[in-house]
């Protein structure tokens, strides 16, 4: 909305920590530009989704109730021109790569500057998608091998040439050890769950990096996700 000849723009922050909320929320509204609503938790975000559209939602990836991917891509069904900012720690690359997925146009650092909070925030209302040099990187060398197995392309065991779609084999094991990853488990949670040996989640885990041929947590998850492997 506006305020005089000044553009104001709604925010929701979805944060649990209370001194992170606070600092967020100061530095998001320090120009004047930025009407911040804040909820602390899943349940409360929806129910002021479900009253009105914001502008602009920056939320945490880790709540008390759950990941906010759901959340996101909600928010991105319900709202269509809603700008979504993912707030993570540095590294968090599994989480951040399911919420770029989910909708969210770019991610912010919990340690950020708050001048650079604010920066961020305008840029992603601005059309942007200011996103961690890791993560570009990765997707950027995913597009490129992509890009250049296409000319070449010959379909594998478990995979399909047609509508120009490859869909990687994955056992249902294997399925099961991956949404697990997409959850953020360690490998001993993941065997927990699935009554497995310690030792054998690394073994199917290498597996499923070669197939889908990546090398990290959040890669796999990104990948899986972009082949409608698994879906958060």
């Amino acid at each position: 909305m506006d305020s005089g000849d000044k553009q104001v723009y709604e925010v929701l922050l979805v944060e649990d920590d209370p001194p992170i909320r606070e600092r967020l929320a100061q530095a998001l509204a320090s120009q004047g530009d930025c009407s911040v609503t804040t909820a602390d938790c899943l349940q409360q975000a929806r129910i002021l989704l479900a009253s009105r559209r914001p502008d602009l939602i920056v939320s945490d990836l880790r709540l008390p109730d759950g990941l906010a991917v759901n959340l996101l891509a909600e928010a991105r069904g319900r709202y269509p021109d809603v700008e979504i900012l993912v707030i993570s720690v540095l590294g968090d690359e599994t989480t951040i790569l399911a919420a770029i997925a989910a909708g969210a146009s770019g991610y912010l650092l919990k340690d950020a500057l708050p001048e650079d909070i604010h920066a961020t925030a305008l840029e992603v209302l601005s059309g942007g998608s200011p996103i961690s040099p890791s993560i570009a990187r990765f997707i950027v060398r995913r597009m490129r091998q992509q890009s250049a197995g296409a000319a070449e392309f010959v379909p594998t065991v478990g995979q399909e040439s047609e509508g120009g779609a490859a869909a990687t084999h994955l056992t249902p094991r294997e399925l099961d050890i991956l949404w697990g990853i997409a959850k953020g488990l360690t490998y001993n949670e993941i065997a927990e769950r699935l009554g497995l040996s310690r030792h054998t989640v690394p073994t199917h885990s290498k597996a499923i990096y070669r197939k889908l041929q990546v090398q990290t947590r959040g890669e796999a998850v990104y990948e899986a996700i972009q082949q409608g492997l698994i879906k958060l």
